[in-house]
């Protein structure tokens, strides 16, 4: 499986950016998808997933209220709709995906996904 994110950028806080992943390579898609980011210093943290089956999402606390994650099954990709940014987004985030669907206690793990993208820059200047 290969995963492509796109649609990082220079915002400023409050602003609003959409990242995509795409997954090519594994009929049907993921079983799981997740986005995780790197900030300036930070370890990896895990931001939000969602499964294919039933949709189900989970979110990191810092981001619940503010990010939307979602997914198009048909096109095999993976949004994250992030609003109201502050300068603690900024960060490098990952698209990641797995064959396996788990509890959604799991799904936060970064350990647990086999695939990962490459990364798209996100900056928030205050």
């Amino acid at each position: 499986v290969q995963l492509q994110a796109s649609g990082g950028g220079l915002v400023q806080a409050g602003a609003s950016l959409r990242l995509s992943c795409t997954a090519s390579g594994r009929a049907g898609g993921p079983s799981t998808m997740a986005w995780f980011r790197q900030g300036p210093g930070k370890e990896r943290e895990f931001v939000a997933a969602i499964r294919r089956s039933g949709g189900i999402t989970v979110y990191a606390d810092s981001v619940k209220g503010r990010f939307t994650v979602s997914r198009d099954n048909a096109k095999n990709t993976m949004y994250l709709q992030m609003n109201t940014l502050t300068p603690e987004d900024t960060a490098v985030y990952y698209c990641a995906a797995a064959d396996a669907s788990w509890i959604t206690g799991a799904m936060r793990s970064s350990t647990r996904y086999s695939y990962w993208g490459q990364g798209t820059k996100v900056t928030v200047s205050s």
